[in-house]
């Protein structure tokens, strides 16, 4: 890796620019960045064989950086061992613009890329976005503003938040909303979009977190994100006017498949405990968050018998320690009817995409594992109000088991169908796969009452 000049990379920010969330200070106010020895924000743009759309990118966002952004700010193109001519074309924008550098990777990945700049960089605020710029730059300042006055440790750009303008087609639509609905049933994220390649993060958070990320590809965004709110880090996000790029050269299918790797590694790190995260917040001079001026809640919302008790909610808005099933079956049944709807229906649109290429069996088996993970985050939230970590893991295996009873269930309609009538037309198969999975939805409410949540239920105030 060729080397960027930096000034010391210790101790630059508390020199620099203070801390949001010093412990003892309440009077702190950002500081001027335009008076600092370095920058306020260090863009990143990693690329791999973009000869082509590299210089109109890099042309553009200097143009946008130098009238709309007020400080000083530098663009780092990040070489990811290209081999065509990529990296002598960053070596030309680097000795034209004062504000532009380019480090150049030997190997491959998006994540060893931004690990590679980020952890030498001396910028109070680090950003990256991808080359085809499909991310609206208008959205730059809103993305790391909250990060320069201290409100905030990261900031996203989100395509699926309230607000959002998404141009781009239905495979991937329905690919990036599948995949981060997988993230909140199995990691309980609190961030809506973890693919939005539009990301900021504050320097000295950046310098802690690093270490502790894996992956150096395209998940490397995710286990930051992930480890960054379990953390108790504050996450910003802005919603974006985002185009998409039809000539991306991503293989969906691959980064589909190690980003469903790397969910598991995460998962099971988190499960174990050995990541040291506790101490972050206190290593980077924050205020616990009991401390923090953070919102407080009766643990008895829960359905605790505690009186009076109460229990933290960290930055991302979870409960840190909740416990409980709030009583009342009707407003349950409402509940668990809106969500098994919304489920039936993305069952539905999951399997006819699914049908024709992967077949009848395996199609209903990846619709109805999606569905069901993002069905038991949903109800464990929305209908039996448990929130955050405890006892999540536990619940995702029993809801497993209850998928087991509703795979068998809708599988053995089809081979009942296949048996009755030979080959049956798609829409008959649809619909009775439809019935077979309502028929499953009401079976699973009554196993996710009894016995998934049932000592919540019976006991609010076990732990």
């Amino acid at each position: 890796m060729t080397a960027i000049p930096t000034s010391s990379q210790t101790g630059h920010l508390d020199q620099q620019i203070d801390s949001p969330h010093r412990q003892g200070d309440d009077s702190w106010q950002p500081h001027d960045s335009r008076q600092l020895p370095v920058p306020a924000l260090d863009v990143v743009v990693p690329v791999y064989n973009e000869e082509a759309g590299l210089g109109p990118c890099v042309e553009r966002l200097h143009a946008y950086l130098s009238g709309s952004f007020p400080y000083r700010f530098r663009i780092t193109i990040a070489d990811n061992a290209s081999v065509d001519r990529t990296f002598a074309i960053a070596s030309q924008l680097a000795a034209r613009y004062p504000e532009v550098e380019v480090v150049h990777l030997e190997q491959k990945g998006r994540g060893r890329a931004l690990r590679a700049v980020w952890s030498a960089s001396d910028a109070v605020v680090l950003a990256y976005m991808d080359v085809d710029l499909s991310t609206d730059l208008t959205a730059l300042l809103p993305l790391v503003a909250p990060l320069l006055s201290g409100h905030s440790e990261l900031a996203i750009g989100s395509r699926l938040a309230r607000g959002s303008r998404v141009v781009r087609g239905t495979r991937r639509e329905l690919i990036s909303r599948c995949y981060n609905l997988i993230l909140r049933g199995t990691l309980a994220a609190g961030f809506s979009d973890a693919q939005c390649g539009f990301k900021a993060i504050r320097g000295d958070v950046a310098q802690r977190l690093l270490p502790l990320v894996e992956d150096t590809g395209w998940f490397f965004d995710t286990e930051l994100l992930v480890l960054a709110e379990r953390s108790g880090l504050r996450i910003h996000e802005v919603p974006v006017d985002w185009v998409d790029d039809p000539d991306t050269s991503v293989d969906i299918v691959a980064t589909a498949m190690a980003d469903l790797r790397g969910v598991v590694r995460v998962g099971k790190a988190l499960t174990t405990g050995r990541l040291p995260l506790a101490g972050i917040r206190a290593e980077l001079g924050l205020k616990p968050i009991e401390d923090a001026g953070e919102p407080q809640v009766p643990i008895g919302t829960f359905g605790s018998p505690a009186a009076g008790a109460t229990t933290a909610i960290s930055p991302t808005g979870r409960t840190v320690d909740p416990d409980g099933v709030p009583p009342g079956l009707t407003g349950q049944l409402i509940r668990f009817a809106t969500v098994g709807l919304v489920s039936t229906v993305a069952y539905v649109i999951l399997y006819a995409l699914l049908r024709y290429g992967l077949g009848a069996q395996a199609a209903n088996l990846v619709a109805l594992l999606v569905t069901t993970i993002g069905n038991t985050a949903a109800n464990r939230s929305l209908t039996f109000g448990v929130h955050g970590p405890h006892r999540w893991w536990r619940h995702q295996f029993q809801g497993l088991a209850v998928f087991a009873l509703t795979l068998a269930l809708t599988s053995g309609s089809l081979t009942l169908l296949d048996s009755a009538t030979g080959t049956a037309h798609h829409l008959v198969e649809v619909t009775v796969l439809v019935l077979a999975s309502l028929l499953a939805t009401t079976l699973r409410f009554t196993l996710l009452r009894s016995w998934v949540f049932q000592a919540h239920r019976r006991h609010p105030g076990h732990r």
